[in-house]
């Protein structure tokens, strides 16, 4: 039977009915593990209570009223990612694509107004900003863009960690530098905090607006609220999604005042973003993962799972090579074909996700149980021993 569902996933033969925690059912009854977390969407891992409380509260009062009217979940989740990050300013959106383009053209209005004729947008080998069409030049790569153009012009990707070509091409002609702190698609790569600390320094000696992506890396995930904050700096525009609906579609743009100065009345909008029924979820996973304490639980959670992982590749040299990542954002380098190695951990019931640069990556629920961890970590030795058995 041919599918009715546009053929652009190659989706594994699983179809799950029923998530709790960290777990996932299939139809047929099985249970996995799932180290994905929907690519760190899943911040609160399935069917949290708080988060079923606050939606199904939400649910029956109020959904959809759009941006013609004050939306008092909008200003309380504005308020509070104001009140915890370096951000004046909030926009939402519904995914990270779209929080993408927001940024793209905020960057650019923003040199518009100037009067000063900024448009280039400086990005990185191996990033992942989205799908849109805006999106794919940014990051630049062939596999995103290849029969899609022409491309929107005003992007120059740099190679990942080559400080000479980015001082070369950070001049005063550059409108913004789009970079994630922690790589995701590209191979879970963090930029080192004294790189961080530099583009901040060379986009403040250019006037270059800094824009972080956030949308993997963020909202706890790191272990800080934000990735950048491990480095002591802060963006001019951050791009959020992912985690911050704990599974509903949310995403945000946050901005200081002066980066954000051009977008006034009627440059920008979005039928469904910050919606009361996603941001009423959205304030909710926000309280939670911004909690010191919980951001504890989570570096310490990290270090469990990645002594549980060091382990793993020293008893398989044939399959694995190293772990790298921060917090609960890991990826596992691997000698044989990751994607040989995703399937075996599915048929051992556990979820996890590729990468570039062949690696897995382990994104799991921030609130994961150790013991959760370390049977994930005994089922992917399982998966290894099934492929260098076979």
């Amino acid at each position: 039977m041919i599918s009715s569902v546009l053929p652009t996933y190659s989706r594994a033969p699983l179809s799950f009915v029923k998530g709790e925690g960290s777990w996932l059912t299939e139809a047929d009854g099985r249970r996995f593990l799932d180290l994905g977390a929907g690519i760190a969407v899943n911040a609160l891992g399935h069917a949290h209570p708080a988060l079923v409380e606050t939606l199904t509260r939400q649910a029956q009062s109020l959904w959809h009223v759009s941006n013609l009217y004050q939306i008092p979940q909008q200003q309380a989740l504005a308020d509070a990612l104001v009140d915890k990050t370096f951000a004046d300013t909030v926009f939402f959106t519904n995914s990270g694509t779209e929080a993408a383009e927001l940024a793209i053209k905020m960057a650019r209005k923003y040199w518009y107004d100037k009067g000063t004729p900024r448009t280039t947008i400086l990005t990185f080998e191996g990033s992942f900003h989205g799908r849109s069409t805006g999106a794919i030049a940014a990051a630049g790569s062939e596999k995103m863009t290849k029969g899609f153009g022409p491309l929107m012009p005003g992007f120059q990707s740099l190679p990942w960690g080559d400080a000479a070509a980015l001082d070369a091409a950070l001049d005063d002609s550059v409108a913004a530098v789009m970079v994630e702190p922690v790589q995701g698609e590209g191979g879970i790569r963090p930029m080192p905090e004294a790189d961080l600390k530099a583009l901040r320094a060379a986009c403040d000696k250019t006037g270059a607006l800094l824009i972080f992506d956030e949308v993997q890396c963020g909202m706890g995930r790191t272990g800080r609220l934000f990735a950048h904050e491990w480095a002591g700096i802060a963006p001019d525009i951050m791009m959020v999604a992912k985690g911050i609906g704990g599974g509903f579609p949310l995403g945000a743009v946050l901005a200081t005042e002066n980066a954000a100065s051009g977008m006034v009345a009627g440059t920008h909008g979005s039928t469904y973003g910050g919606n009361p029924l996603g941001c009423a979820v959205g304030l909710k996973v926000t309280e939670i993962v911004s909690d010191p304490a919980f951001l504890d639980e989570v570096n310490r959670k990290a270090g469990f799972l990645r002594q549980k992982l060091e382990g793993l590749i020293a008893a398989h040299p044939d399959s694995f090579e190293s772990v790298r990542g921060l917090g609960l954002m890991l990826g596992i380098k691997c000698r044989k074909p990751n994607t040989d190695l995703v399937a075996a951990a599915r048929a051992a019931g556990v979820l996890v996700v590729p990468a570039a640069d062949n690696v897995l990556r382990l994104l799991p629920a921030l609130n994961i149980p150790d013991e959760d961890l370390a049977e994930a970590v005994s089922r992917l030795d399982a998966a290894a021993n099934a492929l260098e058995s076979a």
